[in-house]
């Protein structure tokens, strides 16, 4: 690309701490580079129905990109949009009618696994009718599924919190002299990367839960229950992490055994929430075991905890913001910005590019490896790679006592 080239930018899927570091990433970038920048309101859906917003106009300050880069979920707004197949011609005509109209010389989406398929029917099309616009991928999911990449941004960050807050509930739980088991449900549809991470919490007996459920081994609640038994033969407290996409040997959804289940499916075929696996089981623990129980949802908290973002984390989605714009303006299209770690010690990573096609559409689930024998926790190498992503602290600005934000977007 030569001379000055606008830049379209988008957010899509579900927000995380980090998603608005990558944008503040790409709009850095950009500046550098001498390039405009317009962002998608609600991602590409909102385009399509022609909403748009000039980001040097919206944010023409550093002071701006700070503010930006603390600032949790989605500033320009979201969507769950699912492309139609190729073979629908008259809507891939419209929307490159539709970039070419804008002036748009490459598109960056900032988004996880449904995002990726976006990118990849916008970049396959592109290629197939000799589009001269790039289409480039940022990933973002707290989920950590995308496959090809180390990690994706957003994790490390809600990882830090679910590690810091099943600390923080141990201790609470712990109080009391009297048996009890406390399940602490965390988010995580088909892998289990996340509730995994509670086990950074601390060591055993001073803030690590007892138990870690994953999505990746199927549960046997009979089992379980044992496991939880003989755990209060020798102690008061017993904590189990568990993931919301948790599931029995026939596929069941642990969830879908309660009427706290979420009903119905997005345009992508999910569930459109995934709720009650701690409560169900919770009601099971007390049932069978006579012990006070409790369940706790850490929801939507997850993804939103700007508070105690991971340093990494943030510095992490940042540069690859800036990479997916480098990569547009070298000419390449319908790729992802990905990250590859170099060494755990010192904790090394570099940015690649991946061919987002091979990525669309497909779930990195916990190695079988780094979770433990029975299938109730994770090892000493799952510990290993997940840590550094947590780490470091990232200086807030506060207004009136609460961390500060930039405004929301009219």
């Amino acid at each position: 690309m030569s001379g000055e080239k606008n830049i379209l930018v988008g957010q899509s899927g579900g927000p995380t701490t980090t998603i608005n570091a990558s944008l503040a990433g790409v709009v850095a970038a950009a500046r550098e580079e001498g390039c405009h920048v317009t962002g998608m309101r609600h991602g590409i859906q909102g385009f399509l129905a022609g909403r748009t917003v000039d980001l040097g106009e919206a944010l023409p300050g550093q002071e701006s990109l700070t503010l930006l880069r603390q600032t949790p979920a989605s500033w320009l707004g979201s969507c769950r949009f699912k492309l139609p197949g190729l073979s629908d011609q008259a809507f891939y005509e419209d929307a490159l009618a539709r970039l070419d109209a804008a002036g748009i010389d490459a598109v960056l989406y900032i988004g996880g696994n449904d995002s990726m398929d976006t990118i990849a029917k916008l970049g396959t099309y592109g290629a197939r009718v000799g589009s001269p616009i790039r289409f480039i991928g940022v990933p973002k999911t707290i989920d950590n599924d995308l496959v090809g990449t180390d990690h994706t941004p957003g994790y490390g960050s809600a990882a830090k919190f679910v590690a810091t807050s099943c600390g923080e509930l141990f201790r609470d739980a712990d109080v009391y002299d009297l048996k009890s088991v406390t399940f602490v449900e965390i988010m995580g549809r088909d892998a289990g990367w996340l509730a995994g991470a509670s086990a950074l919490a601390g060591p055993r007996g001073a803030g690590r839960p007892d138990l870690v459920l994953l999505p990746e081994v199927p549960l046997g609640e009979d089992a379980l229950m044992e496991r939880i038994a003989s755990l209060l033969s020798k102690q008061n407290t017993v904590m189990v992490g568990v993931s919301e996409g948790v599931r029995t040997a026939d596929g069941t959804l642990i969830c879908e055994k309660t009427v706290a289940a979420g009903t119905g499916t997005d345009e992508f075929g999910h569930l459109a929430q995934l709720s009650g696996t701690s409560r169900y089981l919770a009601d099971i623990a007390k049932a069978r075991l006579g012990c006070k129980t409790r369940a706790v949802e850490l929801s939507t908290l997850q993804r939103c905890a700007s508070h105690v973002a991971s340093a990494t984390d943030l510095d992490e989605a940042f540069e690859l913001g800036r990479a997916g714009v480098r990569a547009a303006l070298d000419g390449q299209t319908a790729r992802m910005c990905a990250l590859t770690r170099v060494s755990d010690e010192p904790y090394q990573t570099v940015p690649v590019l991946l061919d987002v096609v091979e990525i669309a559409n497909k779930v990195k689930p916990v190695p079988r490896a780094w979770i433990s024998a029975d299938g109730m926790d994770v090892t000493e190498d799952f510990e290993r790679y997940a840590r550094p992503l947590v780490c470091g602290e990232e200086p807030v600005t506060y207004a009136d006592g609460v961390p500060a934000r930039l405004a929301p977007l009219a």
